[in-house]
């Protein structure tokens, strides 16, 4: 017997302000682990879509009113499909390394949310999730790792975030 196919999948954002311009020696190592991390992510259990260009990645898409900004934005058939991924892949040695390349932030800059299954979020949207988050904290709407939300009609989730084990 099969389980029936899942109504809602996992989207996410996350923002980050280069601590350099992508084309510098500070941001070398970053730029060379993207393809590597982009095809973890590709080749990852649970992983439906991401956010590209022709390129094969997102730096070059503005967005949230800051040129200097990158946008990560994906899809995923659950919640712990992506925090496998994040906190327990090999995207880990990368995450590592956040604090070397990109400005410590002072506000929130990753959010999650469910969409139907089949649909692909628009930077709007995510601009839209993230804005909610900062301004009314984890909701059905936007929500965390360590504040999530079931998927509509879903089970529960534990609501403490300590199964995923942060970086």
């Amino acid at each position: 017997m099969t389980a029936p196919a899942a109504t809602h999948h996992l989207a996410q954002v996350n923002i980050a302000l280069p601590v350099a311009p992508l084309d510098s020696p500070a941001l070398a190592g970053f730029v060379a682990a993207l393809d590597g991390v982009n095809a973890l992510a590709d080749a990852a259990p649970g992983f439906v879509w991401r956010l590209q260009t022709e390129d094969g990645d997102a730096t070059a898409i503005r967005a949230f009113g800051d040129d200097r900004l990158i946008v990560n934005m994906t899809v995923w058939t659950s919640l712990e499909a992506l925090a496998q991924y994040v906190y327990r892949g090999g995207h880990v040695a990368v995450l590592r390394r956040r604090r070397e390349w990109f400005v410590p932030m002072d506000e929130a800059f990753q959010t999650l949310w469910w969409v139907p299954a089949g649909q692909r979020p628009t930077v709007a949207d995510a601009e839209r999730r993230l804005a909610h988050l900062r301004g009314h904290g984890p909701t059905e709407y936007a929500f965390t790792f360590r504040a999530p939300f079931p998927a509509p009609a879903g089970p529960p989730v534990r609501q403490t975030g300590d199964w995923f084990c942060p970086a």
